[in-house]
Order: structure tokens, then C-alpha cells, then sequence
């Protein structure tokens, strides 16, 4: 799912109409936005994968945990395109704030109900530990 996100932001960069240097800067808004867009899908794509190595059980909770996680990262290209098409403007711009707010909670979400659902022998608990670095992003 996360690579299709990814795919689906990337068809969003266009072929300047010039053959030359010149005929790139006005794409360099739109490449901005898709490296850093591409940036944090790729966190959350290895994170999640590197996660679901470790999980022993799956329940209803966890699927729909995973599901919410999902929803929030699905809106990216659209708040990714919204926040290019008007060049970091502050409405489009604490959109993407919100939506990178959301997946952040989300995703500490899905953590939670993971270690939840296998309790004391949860491979997760130790490796999530009191996971500051990850709790920070939702603190700022």
C-alpha cells in the first residue's frame, strides 16, 4: 500500500517542456515536496515492515489499527499536491502538518495495540522500549 502511495505521488512530476537547465526550476517546488513526502513514506514503509517482522498474533484490533495507519498515510499525495500546486501556502502547508500529525498518532496507535494484544511476551515491548525518538514527532 505504501509503495503504491509512493508511485502515485511520483506521477506528479512532469517532463519540463525544455530541453534545457533553465526548463527544471519551475519543478523544483514539485520535486521539493515529493522528496519529502517520499522521505517520510519511506520511514513509515521500513518501520512498519520492520514491526510486522517481529508480531507473533494478529487480531481484529491490530487490523483495524493497521487500517487507520493507512487511512492517514493514503491522504499524502493529496496534501502533497495540495501543498505544491500552491507553494506552501499556510492553509495547504498545516494540512499536511495535521495529516503527518495524524499518521504519527496512528502509528503509535497500532504499536499499542500490538503490544497489547500479545501482552508479556510481546517481541514489540522491548524493542519499542519507552521509544522517545518516536514520540517526538507527536510532542512537536
Amino acid at each position: 500500500m505504501i509503495a503504491i502511495l509512493i508511485t502515485i505521488m511520483v506521477l506528479e512530476l512532469h517532463v519540463p517542456r525544455g530541453a534545457d537547465w533553465p526548463a527544471l526550476s519551475p519543478l523544483l517546488p514539485v520535486f521539493i515536496t515529493y522528496v519529502l513526502s517520499f522521505v517520510i513514506l519511506g520511514i513509515y514503509w521500513n518501520t512498519h515492515h520492520l514491526m510486522f517482522h517481529v508480531v507473533r498474533r494478529i487480531s481484529g484490533g491490530v487490523l483495524w489499527a493497521n487500517l487507520h495507519l493507512l487511512f492517514w498515510l493514503s491522504l499524502m499525495p493529496f496534501v502533497t499536491g495540495w501543498m505544491r500546486e500552491n507553494h506552501f501556502a499556510p492553509v495547504p502547508t498545516a494540512a499536511y502538518g495535521a495529516v503527518m500529525l495524524m499518521a504519527a498518532a496512528a502509528y503509535t496507535i497500532l504499536q499499542a495495540t500490538i503490544i497489547a494484544e500479545e501482552g508479556p511476551e510481546s517481541r514489540l515491548a522491548p524493542a519499542v522500549g519507552r521509544d522517545l525518538k518516536g514520540k517526538m514527532p507527536l510532542l512537536c
